[in-house]
Parts: C-alpha cells; sequence; structure tokens
C-alpha cells in the first residue's frame, strides 16, 4: 500500500504555527525599511579587505573561534577576549541563547520589540510572556521585575534602543532589574553606536548580564551577516555546547576585522546619519496627519491618520520602502530608516502627498 508524503504532519507541534519571517525586496526602490546603513562602504576599507583576503584563501575552513576578530572586539569594547562570542549575524546569537537556556522555560520580552525574540524563541520551543511598555514606549521597570521573577523565566530580553519604537532604556533601570532577578539578562544593543547608555560598564558586577551587538548598522556589513555578544566566560561556555562549528565564514571575520581597525570613517558617518535623523525627524513631525516618536536610533516611528498599509502602499507606489509595524501596540504605525539626505528628501515629498489625499 502506498500513502501519500505529507512533510506537514512531521512537523513538530510548536512550529505549526510558526510564520516564516518575511522580509520584501525590491530591487528599484529606494530602502528605507531595514535600518542599514545607507553610505556605499568606504572604497579604502574595502580596499584593505581585499588585500587582507587575496593572501588568506578560501579552501580551508574558517577560525571556529574567531580569535583574531574577537581579540579586535575586545580592543573596542574594552571586554576580555574570552567574554566575546562571534555568531552569523544576532539572529544566529539570540537562537543559541534560545536553545541554550531557553528550551521548555520561558524569556520575558519588554513588547513591543524586535521580531526574531519571538521566532527564535518559538523555533527552541521556549515560552513568551509580554511585558507591555509604557504609554511612552519606556520599560515599566516594576512589571519586567515581576515577571523576571517567575520561576520559570530563564530569560529576560531588552532592546536599547529598541526596534521599532527608537526609545533607549537607561542603564540604571536595566541594573535594577539585573540586580533582582537570577534569570539571564539580555540586552540588545543592535543601535548602540546610535544612541543611549551601554551596558558594558555593569558585565563585570553582574554575571548574569549578556550584551549582543551588530556588525549590521552603523558598520555598513548587514551584507556579511557578523554579530557578537559580551558575557561571562560561564555562559559562553554553555552557548558553546549549541554553537556551530564554522559559524562564521572566513570573509565576514577578515572583513569585521577591517572595520575595527578603520572606525573613524565609520564615526564620521554615524555623526551624518543623526543629523539627517534629526532633520527628518522634525519635518516628519510638521507633516498633518503624522505623529512621530522620539528616537536614539537610525531609524523613526511614526503613526499616520490613514490606515498603516495605505501609507506603505502608497509610498512603495512612489519608489519608497518602509516597514509597516501596524499592530494592536503599534496601531497605524510604520517605520522609516534614515537615509542619505536626497532619499529623505523623497520619502517626505511621498509622505505629503499621500496625507493630503
Amino acid at each position: 500500500m502506498t500513502t501519500v508524503f505529507n512533510a506537514a504532519s512531521l512537523v513538530r507541534e510548536e512550529l505549526k504555527g510558526l510564520l516564516p519571517y518575511q522580509a520584501p525586496y525590491y530591487p528599484s526602490v529606494l530602502k528605507l525599511d531595514a535600518n542599514e546603513n545607507p553610505y556605499p562602504f568606504p572604497q579604502a576599507v574595502m580596499k584593505e579587505i581585499y588585500r587582507e583576503t587575496a593572501s588568506a584563501g578560501f579552501s580551508r575552513y574558517p577560525d571556529p573561534m574567531a580569535v583574531e576578530l574577537r581579540e579586535s572586539l575586545a580592543a573596542y569594547t574594552g571586554v576580555n577576549p574570552e567574554n566575546i562570542m562571534v555568531g552569523n549575524g544576532s539572529d544566529e546569537l539570540i537562537l543559541d541563547l534560545m536553545l541554550t537556556f531557553g528550551t521548555g522555560a520561558k524569556f520575558v520580552v519588554a513588547s513591543p520589540s524586535f521580531v526574531m525574540y519571538g521566532i527564535q524563541g518559538q523555533i527552541a520551543s521556549s515560552t513568551r510572556l509580554d511585558v507591555p511598555r509604557r504609554s511612552d514606549f519606556r520599560l515599566d521597570v516594576a512589571a519586567m521585575q515581576k515577571a523576571a521573577a517567575e520561576p520559570e523565566v530563564k530569560l529576560v530580553v531588552i532592546c536599547t534602543p529598541n526596534n521599532p519604537t527608537g526609545t533607549a532604556t537607561p542603564r540604571q533601570e536595566i541594573e535594577a532589574i539585573l540586580a533582582s532577578t537570577g534569570a539571564l539578562v539580555v540586552v540588545d544593543e543592535a543601535y548602540g553606536e546610535f544612541g543611549g547608555e551601554s551596558c558594558i560598564p555593569l558585565l563585570s558586577r553582574y554575571p548574569n548580564l549578556i550584551i549582543l551587538k551588530t556588525f549590521s548598522k552603523a558598520f555598513g556589513l548587514a551584507g556579511l551577516r557578523v554579530g557578537y555578544l559580551l558575557a561571562g566566560a560561564s555562559i559562553i561556555n554553555e552557548l558553546l555546547r549549541v554553537k556551530q562549528p564554522f559559524n562564521l565564514n572566513a570573509f565576514s571575520q577578515i572583513a569585521a576585522r577591517v572595520v575595527m581597525k578603520n572606525l573613524d570613517p565609520f564615526r564620521e558617518r554615524i555623526g551624518t546619519i543623526l543629523k539627517e535623523r534629526d532633520r527628518l525627524h522634525a519635518e516628519l513631525s510638521a507633516v498633518p496627519g503624522v505623529e512621530t516618536f522620539p528616537t536614539e536610533a537610525n531609524f523613526i516611528l511614526f503613526r499616520t491618520a490613514l490606515p498603516a498599509a495605505q501609507v506603505y502602499q502608497g509610498l512603495l507606489e512612489r519608489g519608497v520602502l518602509v516597514r509597516n509595524v501596524d499592530s494592536p501596540s503599534l496601531p497605524r504605525c510604520l517605520r522609516v530608516s534614515v537615509g542619505k539626505p536626497e532619499e529623505n528628501t523623497t520619502f517626505l515629498a511621498g509622505m505629503r502627498e499621500i496625507l493630503a489625499g
């Protein structure tokens, strides 16, 4: 007797409701949807990367522990190399955290926040507990402490500056949560180069602190997927149980290391992005029917009088791609990345046309 093969019948029950992450791709539009660095990669840095890769060769597996890159990151962060772990983007590191500590347990997220926490938690069979942020998107510290005190909670995740709201959490508020729980507190500083207070000074005092950082935003390496985390050696030793052996390719390791040796052009571009962010925020706030929210990142969250889907589509028809983040906690909201001046001007013109009807 023959049967019809059904792959869906073999899937783990907890994955059946998981929707794959969707990242729309339109090659001929202005991309203001993914919070990337909008400027071309510095040519002098690119040439140095090519020089180093020419002598490295790619016929051998990469360094599984990324020793030279971790030494460069140690100089940048002031953290010892043994307290650094690199990954194929922060997404991989989030999954490693969930697989190591979250499977069969609960994790807390200050919501709304980065969608990948929930996706990776679901993949790892962990249960998510959302703690709503306040009306101004600041952290509800007392509610976070209460949730973190639940015995089943193994991880507490805080993004600062927060994606998609742009809100930065003061270091003292995170310290209050760290001091009140035995759970791991994961602070995602993906946008930390643009604003907010880093929690790196707390690492030596709180063994339950983990900090996530990335090269995808300020350092213009989104296409190479380089992320890293900072934590105590005991935490990293546990994470190594699930880390893939050659998780970060040789080219990405070299590129990230060369970036760390050439920080000046990136710092200059961060300054330019911040200046342009202030202009974009001011002009977008002046558009009738638009409410903007304060931000310390390289993007702006805004709410419109029209449905978010209508504004999203209207911008797309004008050749501008933004992020539609409309949800019960963010009604009629969208997020726009800070682009180059001419890109931001095009976006603003589109917004004025759409809102004017």
